[in-house]
């Protein structure tokens, strides 16, 4: 069943991110901004009507919890968790990095994820159990054992300092080898395709991290939070490593 579930998770993430590059370099992608003076667009709202219709229309008893119009009702222990358009101020100024989030959590764990980056055409997948994908394709993180040699993908550098975590920010970004920024889900991909070592936010919500717990587990990293719990996307933050980097990371955060 979870196969089924990954493959509508993909071909929604398709047709949603379709959508979007109907308005992606256009006049139209311009934003309105919300409470918290985060961006929101017309992409944004369409994408996640799109892709709450479709869950609706294939698994009706399932709940939903999505960036722009909340949490539906119910009791199900099936819970769908979208971002129709996760780094929207990349979106709206012409930067390909912007993503569309589809996960599923059964029983309160994520089982199913799916993250697909249209004006690149990429995407990186996955289920427990069955396996991590890019682009349809098994990937695993890398293999890279020292700090020192390290890529670590991040975001806006003033959002540490903002919320509290400066410290910890700066122990790690002067131990690793490269900084390399204006990443969201991005980095994410980058890491679990072992093409960086390190991807961290300060501030996340669980549905801009729902698909990554079974895809960093299945390519054979860690995906949690700050200090080491693996799997969890509601702890307000989250870090992703490859296996060998996840003690060492999580040391240099804590400054031991």
């Amino acid at each position: 069943m979870l196969s089924e579930y990954l493959k509508f998770a993909e071909e929604t993430a398709r047709e949603a991110g379709r959508l979007t590059l109907d308005y992606f370099l256009t006049d139209e992608a311009r934003p309105e901004f919300k409470g918290d003076d985060t961006p929101v667009t017309i992409a944004d709202k369409k994408a996640e009507q799109l892709i709450r219709s479709r869950i609706a229309e294939s698994f009706p008893d399932h709940e939903i919890v999505g960036e722009e119009y909340g949490a539906s009702d119910g009791d199900s222990t099936h819970r769908w968790i979208i971002d129709p358009i996760d780094g929207t101020k990349s979106f709206v100024h012409g930067v390909p990095l912007y993503s569309v989030l589809i996960a599923l959590e059964i029983d309160g764990k994520v089982e199913v994820g799916c993250a697909y980056f249209p004006a690149l055409d990429e995407m990186i997948s996955g289920a427990t159990g069955i396996g991590a994908f890019w682009n349809g394709k098994p990937c695993k993180v890398s293999d890279e054992p020292n700090l020192d040699r390290a890529v670590c993908a991040h975001i806006d550098t003033a959002y540490f300092g903002k919320n509290g975590k400066g410290e910890p920010w700066e122990r790690l970004q002067k131990e690793v080898y490269y900084n390399a920024g204006w990443c969201d889900a991005y980095g994410y991909l980058l890491v679990a395709t072992g093409r960086a070592e390190i991807m961290l936010d300060p501030v996340m919500a669980e549905w801009d991290c729902g698909p990554f717990p079974p895809i960093f587990k299945e390519a054979g990293g860690y995906f949690g939070d700050w200090k080491g719990n693996e799997g969890k996307i509601d702890a307000g933050e989250a870090l992703a490593t490859n296996a060998h980097l996840k003690d060492i990371v999580v040391k240099t955060l804590a400054g031991k």
